[in-house]
């Protein structure tokens, strides 16, 4: 309710007033009152209305004095002046501070009426406004962690907006990379046998103790260090030596820090990697240079540190690298599963396209390098869907993808497979609707009826779940075919429905006991969707 208070010395023209105003049809409620400026100011800091109507000229302080001192005091709602003197000096005082309105007495009623519903309309938006921005920070504060590894991420594949790449944008708990060099340690899990029958909870479980165990290798070495997954069976280990260290003395600890990872790894999970070194950057925004080096560098089996271990680093005199530059690419396959888990079909398809175009202009591709990189994307595919609990051999056996690998000859073939694949998996019922999926919308729909009238919001329910708030939000639009919201809100309303039609509570009363606060908003929601006015419904 929309609390007002009413300053006026005469005490007829204020009853009056009190009497006039539709309280109920305007989600308002009467909270105070007083003769004068004076008194007046006790009444609206005892009671913090929303609107204060007041006259100008009266006894111990005047409305504009009274105003000028509720301003100093940090007062900002809402004030209307009903004043009998109407001359430009008061109008322009007071504009001064900030006056919703300013009418000359006598009012009649339909006047007030408009005068007051358009203030509270101007409420009504500022408190949604008000709303939806502390909801953002509160999403920001509960996400803080989950945004700073996705900043992360970006910085090192080099999908960063470009704002970031600015002067003193680096967030805080990175400005520190601005004093020191780069270096991005590239790992890949081999799938073999053993790693293919994985279940979506032992990928879990492995990829996080890989990290620790990545992490914990490293910082023995390096005081500083950061890690994030890439796609499918891909991860990043950055680390930041000293500008000053001297190169031999690094390329010997870099060198040491790959053998420690490959043997942890095998030793504690029994899983075999490849690891790769890219090169030293001096200035953080070359960190995705170092990652596609590190990449290239395993892909194309270059620069072998020792021959008894997978272990590779880039070299700038490798002839191969030109064409690995553009056929491997981090920043591509990263973009790319992040579009197919968004089920962003028409974002995938052009991905690809772009890409492809840009191999063509670079360098003629053969059917050998079409087939490789066929099969490294479809391997993109695989794990970026398994990540999501879709098993996309159910969709396509692998024996099929064997075959067809073998048709893919040249560029415009590839681009033609891969729209189509992407086109299937989109469309697929396993991917918009698996019984996993299912069975998050159930328990998001069930929890909605069960707390409808409390401040739900999808941030929440992504806490509850494990699951990002965009992706949640994917999903349930995707089994139910309408937003989170808007699902919440007929939810409420149909429930408002239901006890009006009791008839034995006021509107602002349904309002409150289906999570609103604010009746005029109530009432419109209400409107939109049964297309009659919830006060129809208790005549």
């Amino acid at each position: 309710m929309w609390k007002i208070a009413i300053v006026d010395d005469e005490r007829q023209v204020l009853q009056g007033m009190k009497r006039a105003i539709p309280w109920e049809q305007l989600g308002a409620e009467w909270v105070g009152e007083a003769l004068n400026g004076a008194d007046g100011l006790d009444v609206v800091r005892q009671t913090e209305p929303d609107i204060v109507i007041t006259d100008i000229y009266m006894p111990a302080m005047n409305g504009i004095d009274m105003i000028e001192q509720l301003r100093k005091d940090g007062y900002d709602g809402k004030v209307i002046i009903f004043s009998g003197y109407s001359d430009f000096e008061h109008a322009r005082q007071a504009l001064r501070f900030n006056v919703s309105d300013y009418v000359s007495k006598p009012i009649s009623v339909p006047t007030l009426k408009t005068i007051l519903t358009k203030v509270i309309g101007e409420l009504t938006e500022e408190e949604e406004s008000r709303q939806k921005q502390g909801e953002m920070e509160r999403k920001l504060s509960l996400y803080e962690p989950f945004i700073e590894k996705e900043w992360v991420r970006s910085a090192v594949v080099g999908t960063l907006d470009s704002s970031y790449r600015e002067a003193g944008r680096l967030p805080e708990p990175y400005r520190y990379w601005t004093n020191f060099s780069h270096v991005t340690i590239g790992i890949d899990l081999v799938r073999d046998a053993r790693v293919s029958e994985f279940s979506l909870s032992d990928w879990n479980l492995f990829r996080f103790a890989i990290r620790n165990i990545a992490c914990e290798v490293a910082r023995k070495m390096f005081s500083s260090v950061e890690y994030t997954e890439l796609h499918s069976t891909r991860a990043v280990l950055m680390v930041h030596p000293r500008p000053e260290e001297p190169a031999e003395l690094l390329d010997k600890k870099l060198h040491e820090l790959g053998v420690k990872l490959i043997n942890a790894i095998k030793c504690y999970l029994k899983l075999v990697v490849r690891v790769g070194i890219g090169g030293v950057k001096r200035q953080w925004l070359q960190i995705p240079e170092s990652t596609e080096e590190a990449f290239r560098a395993i892909e194309l089996r270059a620069g072998r540190r020792d021959p008894a271990y997978a272990l590779y680093a880039y070299q700038e005199d490798e002839d191969d690298y030109a064409f690995a530059d553009n056929l491997f690419s981090v920043k591509f396959y990263v973009e790319l599963a992040s579009a197919l888990k968004a089920s962003q079909e028409a974002e995938a398809k052009k991905l690809v396209a772009d890409y492809m175009s840009r191999l063509e202009l670079q360098k003629a591709m053969t059917p050998e390098s079409v087939q490789i990189l066929a099969s490294e994307l479809w391997g993109v595919f695989t794990y970026c869907l398994y990540e999501a609990g879709v098993l996309l051999n159910d969709l396509v056996p692998g024996e099929q993808i064997t075959k067809e690998l073998v048709g893919l000859t040249g560029p415009e073939q590839l681009t033609e497979w891969l729209s189509d694949k992407i086109t299937l998996i989109c469309s697929s019922r396993q991917w918009r609707g698996n019984n996993k999926h299912r069975q998050v919308v159930d328990y998001m729909t069930g929890y909605i009826h069960e707390h409808y009238a409390e401040d739900i919001t999808l941030a929440e329910l992504s806490e509850k779940l494990y699951i990002s708030r965009n992706h949640l939000s994917i999903i349930f639009k995707n089994i139910t075919g309408e937003t989170f919201n808007n699902y919440l809100t007929r939810v409420r309303i149909e429930k408002a429905r239901e006890l009006l039609l009791q008839r034995t509570m006021l509107v602002y009363e349904v309002a409150e006991r289906v999570g609103y606060k604010n009746v005029p908003y109530f009432s419109t929601l209400f409107k939109k969707i049964t297309g009659m006015n919830p006060t129809d419904l208790i005549k």
